[in-house]
């Protein structure tokens, strides 16, 4: 999920004060401007990106009735994305060092936008799945590349603030993309409509990327060498050497909430009866929790960690496991009916959602992993592990659908892998605090010029 980063969680530049602001830069070196309009625009990026991911989510139903289909082709067509983050969001990763982040930023997450434009015209399931394939191999490379620019513009101590803001951003714009773009879903060929004004949002982001988004330096603290920090595939080995690292990889198969995101219109279609449309405003409801969730958690995990010292995140990411598998259970296994409530309760659900990889997850990636090393953590775990896990259970699920049902699955591939990472998060209580110690002793070396 990151590529491209400057740590930044060194002991010596962090900020004290209670704003959002860039880790002090030393001597001879640019100052960083502009953090807010990049904020914005990477934020909006990401909510075009994730939208143009969810577009067959979204549209699903129609596409079925316009090609014959069956639930397992939702599978097919949903686990393209979760490859595509496997195998291209690392590329895009040694891309972006080579090319610069922000020239990538502008083609695949901007430009590439005309795939998906293009896979609105396509006239059977086979056309429409080469140009979905294509086109999703764009919409991953937006987040790498953002989680890494924010490591470069934020300290440890602002950090998780700084990624639940883009997150909650996101989850804001998308919010308000998802209903616009379900109104399409009351003509048959709406989700042709869909893919094409996604895509020419898509291109307008790039720009917005091209004139808002300034690349901070490469040059810090922990070395003059321009090539520290970037993605390299052979230091993954090093990279599980980590303990910390090695537990996050772990939990991985657990965090099983990008499935619920995949289908969750056609289970409101499927299994309560909903229309598109308003199944698609449901889920902008929910995604209005999960961006309050984001922008709160972040704010939420930095304060666990200075009323509890490091273990204050473990603490914090084993509340929310056993929050969203309980909410679960209240969200999907109960029918709430088409009236207010249903609405309230996915409010509620999407308000934990995302809690623990913007308070939590993330933040910790960035503490423990070597400057040399961190592109490879974010793009190894969420890239590659993540990206290959979520793409399999996505898969899956299609074809338990057909036999189990989709309530059912929610129960199995939702609640229940999240109460068992609950549980494997008690080994975060000894290794976390060590791991970071070692990181701060290592940077310390480093400025020091004794490592």
């Amino acid at each position: 999920m990151s590529v491209n980063h400057a740590d930044g969680s060194d002991s010596s530049g962090r900020s004290n004060t209670g704003n959002l602001t860039a880790a002090p830069e030393e001597p001879g070196s640019a100052p960083v401007k502009g953090r807010g309009k990049a904020i914005g625009s990477l934020a909006a990026a990401s909510a075009v990106d994730n939208s143009e991911n969810s577009l067959i989510n979204t549209f699903f139903p129609l596409i079925r009735d316009a090609f014959g289909l069956s639930l397992g082709a939702l599978g097919i067509m949903a686990s393209l994305s979760r490859f595509a983050r496997m195998i291209a969001g690392p590329l895009w990763a040694m891309a972006a060092d080579r090319f610069g982040r922000k020239k990538v930023l502008f083609i695949v997450t901007g430009l590439w936008g005309a795939w998906t434009a293009a896979a609105g015209l396509a006239p059977n399931f086979t056309t429409l799945l080469i140009l979905y394939s294509i086109g999703v191999l764009g919409t991953v490379a937006s987040e790498p590349i953002t989680n890494g620019l924010l490591s470069d513009l934020f300290d440890d101590e602002q950090r998780g603030r700084a990624f639940g803001t883009v997150r909650s951003l996101g989850s804001l714009i998308g919010m308000g993309l998802g209903p616009a773009i379900a109104l399409f879903a009351n003509d048959p060929n709406g989700w042709r409509y869909g893919m094409f004004a996604m895509g020419g949002l898509s291109v307008l982001s790039g720009f917005a990327i091209l004139v808002f988004v300034r690349e901070p330096e490469r040059r810090t603290a922990v070395s003059e060498d321009p090539d520290v920090g970037r993605f390299r595939l052979a230091d993954a080995v090093k990279l599980f050497k980590i303990p910390t690292i090695a537990l996050l990889g772990g939990m991985l198969p657990l965090v099983t909430s990008l499935v619920l995101f995949t289908y969750f219109v056609t289970f409101m279609v499927d299994a309560r009866g909903w229309g598109v449309p308003s199944a698609a405003l449901l889920y902008s409801v929910f995604s209005g929790g999960m961006a309050l969730s984001s922008f709160f958690g972040g704010f939420l995990g930095d304060w666990f960690v200075r009323r509890f010292g490091h273990r204050g995140r473990v603490a914090l990411m084993q509340l929310y496991l056993v929050a969203v598998a309980g909410m679960s259970v209240v969200a999907l296994q109960i029918d709430w009916g088409k009236g207010i409530v249903a609405y309230v309760v996915m409010f509620l659900f999407g308000l934990i959602m995302l809690i623990g990889f913007s308070a939590c997850v993330l933040p910790m990636v960035s503490a423990v992993a070597p400057k040399q090393l961190s592109a490879t953590a974010f793009a190894v775990l969420f890239s590659l592990i993540q990206g290959g896990l979520s793409a399999l259970l996505t898969l899956a699920m299609g074809f338990l659908g057909e036999t189990l049902g989709l309530t059912q699955v929610m129960l199995y591939l939702v609640t229940v892998p999240y109460l068992l990472n609950a549980v494997y998060w008690f080994a975060f209580y000894k290794t976390y605090p060590k791991d970071v110690a070692r990181q701060d002793e290592r940077t310390a070396a480093v400025e020091a010029g004794t490592f």
